[in-house]
């Protein structure tokens, strides 16, 4: 039997090299597009794939095989060439499989290359297996072994090249690929070739054509067009996608630099809550590399406090799709690397894509916005001297305390305190010790209250206290408390300073059912308490407001009382007790309101003391009494010295000299006919007063110490100041026969003013007795009821009539 020769068909030798390289770029493009794809369409290309190259390798080895000639007739059958289709299909869609995970290890390259490999040589033998002819095939082990290990090379070798171009430029990728299209497609073909060179075929007579016979030519041609349609539309599919994928890159790239470029921290998550996006901002922000935090799960981020928290939130929004945080900015906290927590403000939202949830973070550090609210608070709620609550946070704590006491039915405590002679320290040592002195204050108050209560600065030196759920027991306790804190020296840089408060209590709800009342309230008990000597507390009774809303309204009956001319001056007489005559007259006001009839001086000048309307009260009654005794005058009467009381307001202004200048100037009244009454207390600067007194008496007015006795000053002072006559108060006068102590006392202060060469007018006298007795001392002057109770000017006239003026 003659031995069986072979040849080959170069041209279709050539079109399979071409085929089974261009299946191998065709794979590794879509391989290339099988692990960029995240969505449904990763499994269409994975199909495509699979086929592609299965198809392809198996043209490749139909064609070729189409390409080798035999001595002797061959037939293939169909089926057995088909089903060699599957092995090439089913091993090329289990590589791309495994290469289309996330992450490319070894294992998957070397399982991968081993799925290809077997599924080539497979599709290879059983394509073998079809050929049907007078021969049996024997195969070289050697050559079989190189055909296994080429295949093998060639597949690891495609798979490790398409894993390392990840790393690559664009263009470097597009090189590479095409070297290892070529470089694979060869190997299939040597591969393939080599396989054909281990078969060795054997006659024998038992082996018939029972298949179909083929025309090589007539079906290579169409089996290589065929392939080339399909792997032309996997290129074109392939470049469509790149460009559209393209397009889509360049904008996650310009998305990507926003995201990168932002401060803010961007964080990516699935629904599992690993992070998949980490940018700039974060590692910045939280101290975690974009290494380290990829793929961790986003309660390193989290304060423990909050993660159970988190987790069941995200657990809930999961199963019922209802969001609670997602689509809204709160502020919550976050957890740096050391653990150290802060301030952040979080974005949240969410999106499907391919039946996956994923969320998107936007968050930033409000630390700054933080410290620059809280000192914001601080301007709005805190006293900026002595960081106490203000005005404003004391309502605030204050309805929610009227909110539990209303619930609860307990009581509510407002303690008024005012600082005794502050005022005194403030001007005397200066601004700089007295804002520490109030700082040492706010001190003691807060040691004095417990917590649940508010200490609450009012203003200037007054302080409020709040006491919450508390009974009338315990105010008062805490009120003792605090008079006892206040005992002791306060120290303020080297001053040993002694201070007391005056303190006013309202309880709620008997003395009011908001703040306004019960602070209104207890501020009025604080005035009971200055006018009853300071330094202790009071607790408001409805008589107190009583009193305060009677004042009130004497207040403002004063402010219209000029202008509507309700006030008059009265006159007493002022007689020399050694000869009955009438040598002045003091004028007094008088104020006849149209409702209220005559009110006593004794009612409303302290109240225009305190609001200060005494300054043109008092200029108002100078000015008048000026004018009438110019006026008597002018009448022909015997001139008089008119008596006229200055206050302790009046005297302190600075304009005083130059307005009793002003209003001589204007009366056209001689200064010898004007005596200004001054009380002790005016003159207790001495070194001030003494000053204005010389004024005032180098423009020949008379001057004299009013209520002599009964101030504080000491009687050294009468030797500096330059007065004319002391007045002996009327308290001393009408006692002489009652209390020998005062009639020792008249006596005393007569004979000093002599010694002095001052005169004395003694005021108060009702009786003869009384008279004498100040006739007998050498008393100067006298004037009371016994000669002549204060008379309106037209009685004046009258006495004027009567009576010989003789001045001294």
């Amino acid at each position: 039997m003659e031995a069986i020769t072979h040849t080959y068909h170069l041209p279709l030798v050539l079109l399979s090299i071409v085929i089974a390289i261009l299946s191998s770029y065709a794979s590794l493009e879509l391989a290339g597009q099988i692990k960029k794809t995240d969505t449904s369409a990763r499994y269409m290309w994975l199909v495509t794939g699979s086929l592609a190259l299965g198809l392809g390798i198996w043209s490749m080895h139909f064609i070729a095989m189409l390409a080798f000639h035999l001595s002797i007739p061959v037939s293939y059958q169909m089926n057995a060439v088909l089903i060699s289709i599957l092995p090439a299909v089913t091993s090329s869609a289990l590589a791309f499989f495994l290469i289309s995970k996330p992450i490319m290890r070894r294992a998957q390259i070397l399982l991968g290359g081993l799925f290809i490999a077997a599924g080539v040589v497979c599709m290879h033998y059983l394509g073998m297996e079809a050929m049907k002819m007078g021969a049996v095939i024997e195969y070289d082990p050697l050559l079989f072994t190189a055909s296994v290990i080429i295949a093998f090379i060639a597949a690891i070798t495609a798979l490790y090249l398409l894993f390392y171009t990840e790393y690559e430029s664009t263009s470097q990728i597009k090189w590479r690929k095409v070297v290892s299209a070529f470089v694979m497609g060869l190997a299939i073909s040597g591969m393939h070739y080599t396989g054909m060179a281990s078969a060795d075929f054997v006659p024998h007579d038992h082996h018939q054509t029972t298949g179909i016979p083929i025309e090589p030519m007539l079906l290579a041609i169409p089996i290589g067009s065929g392939i080339l349609v399909i792997l032309g539309f996997v290129f074109i599919s392939t470049f469509i996608d790149r460009r559209f994928k393209h397009q889509t890159q360049l904008s996650e790239r310009k998305f990507r630099s926003v995201i990168e470029s932002a401060n803010d921290a961007i964080i990516l998550s699935d629904s599992s809550g690993r992070i998949i996006s980490w940018n700039e901002g974060a590692e910045k922000m939280f101290g975690y590399m974009k290494q380290e935090a990829l793929g961790s799960p986003l309660s390193i981020i989290i304060p423990k406090k909050y993660q159970e928290a988190h987790s069941k939130g995200m657990q809930r929004y999961l199963e019922t799709s209802t969001p609670h945080v997602i689509g809204r900015s709160v502020e919550l906290e976050g957890r740096r690397k050391n653990d150290s927590v802060f301030p952040i403000e979080l974005s949240l939202a969410a999106w499907s894509e391919d039946k996956l949830l994923y969320f998107s973070s936007i968050i930033r550090d409000i630390t700054e916005r933080k410290r620059t609210e809280e000192k914001m608070n601080q301007l709005v709620y805190l006293d900026p001297l002595t960081g106490l609550p203000n005005r404003m946070l004391l309502s605030d704590r204050f309805s929610h305390a009227l909110k539990q006491a209303s619930e609860h039915k307990t009581n509510l405590g407002i303690l008024f305190l005012d600082i005794d002679r502050f005022k005194y320290i403030n001007d005397t040592l200066g601004h700089a010790v007295g804002d520490q002195l109030l700082i040492q204050i706010a001190k003691i108050l807060e040691q004095c209250t417990g917590a649940g209560h508010t200490v609450c600065r009012q203003g200037g030196d007054e302080f409020i206290l709040l006491l919450a759920d508390t009974t009338a027991d315990k105010i008062m306790k805490t009120a003792q408390t605090v008079l006892a804190k206040f005992d002791s020296a306060i120290w303020v840089d080297d001053y040993e300073l002694y201070v007391t408060p005056s303190i006013g209590i309202s309880v709620y709800p008997s003395d009011g059912a908001d703040m306004e009342t019960l602070i209104k309230n207890a501020d009025i008990a604080m005035y009971r308490v200055k006018e009853q000597g300071k330094n202790h507390f009071q607790f408001y009774t409805p008589e107190m407001n009583d009193r305060v809303m009677k004042e009130m309204q004497l207040e403002i009956g004063l402010r219209k009382a000029l202008e509507q001319q309700e006030f008059e001056l009265v006159y007493q007489p002022q007689i020399d007790v050694r000869t009955g005559t009438l040598t002045g007259a003091e004028a007094l006001i008088r104020w006849h309101h149209p409702e209220w009839g005559t009110i006593s001086p004794a009612e409303f000048i302290p109240i225009a003391e305190e609001t200060g309307l005494i300054l043109p009260i008092g200029e108002w009654v100078l000015r008048e009494a000026c004018l009438q005794n110019k006026k008597w005058q002018r009448e022909g009467h015997p001139p008089i010295r008119i008596s006229v009381n200055i206050s302790s307001r009046q005297f302190q202004q600075n304009e005083l000299v130059a307005m009793v200048q002003n209003i001589l100037n204007t009366t056209e009244l001689e200064p010898r006919y004007l005596e200004l009454e001054l009380t002790e207390s005016i003159i207790q600067d001495s070194t001030h007063a003494v000053e204005k007194m010389q004024q005032l008496k180098n423009m020949g007015i008379h001057l004299s110490i009013d209520d002599f006795g009964t101030g504080y000053s000491s009687l050294s002072y009468l030797k500096t100041f330059p007065i004319n006559t002391l007045k002996i108060d009327r308290s001393f006068t009408s006692n002489i026969y009652n209390d020998p102590k005062d009639a020792s006392l008249v006596e005393t202060i007569i004979t000093m003013a002599h010694n002095l060469d001052l005169k004395v007018i003694a005021e108060g006298v009702e009786t003869q007795e009384q008279l004498s007795f100040l006739q007998q001392r050498q008393c100067n002057e006298a004037q009371g009821y016994y000669f002549s109770q204060p008379i309106a000017s037209a009685d004046m006239d009258k006495l004027l009539k009567n009576h010989k003026t003789v001045l001294s």
